[in-house]
């Protein structure tokens, strides 16, 4: 997407187009899961002076328009990305935090469905997180095993 894409997203959410909008919606695609601080600190490197709060208004604005998704794993800090309607799921290390995306092993939304009473709801979506050991984080972890104790 391109600004004058995102543009068009942002109007077709009834939102104005401001350049903190677009600087983070062009941070968010760039660095997908990052912070809200990793954000924040991003868009003023590009524009100058915009405040945190101002910052977390659009990012709350964009989440809520469904532009951008906010991921939250295991009590940690929301992380961002583009909401692409592309049916993923995340991965998290268990070690160092690292949040990658994985695809739907099914494919269609919501790609897995409760396996008893769904209580009477429309299921839409279904949010997976696989956790285990990044590469850099299981490689670390066998040459502290392998050094001997002192």
């Amino acid at each position: 997407m391109n600004n004058e894409q995102h543009s068009a997203s942002l109007r077709d959410a009834s939102l104005r187009v401001t350049a903190p909008r677009l600087a983070t919606i062009a941070v968010v695609k760039e660095r997908p899961h990052a912070t809200a601080e990793e954000i924040a600190g991003e868009v003023r490197d590009r524009l100058g002076s915009v405040s945190k709060q101002a910052i977390y208004d659009v990012l709350g604005a964009l989440t809520d328009a469904g532009i951008l998704r906010r991921v939250a794993v295991d009590g940690r800090g929301a992380q961002y990305e583009l909401e692409l309607g592309d049916n993923h799921h995340h991965i998290v290390c268990t070690g160092c935090g690292r949040l990658e995306d994985v695809p739907c092993p099914v494919g269609e939304a919501p790609c897995m469905v409760p396996p008893t009473d769904d209580h009477g709801f429309s299921i839409e979506v279904a949010e997976v997180i696989f956790r285990g050991l990044c590469a850099d984080c299981r490689a670390r972890a066998e040459r502290n095993a392998a050094e001997p104790s002192k």
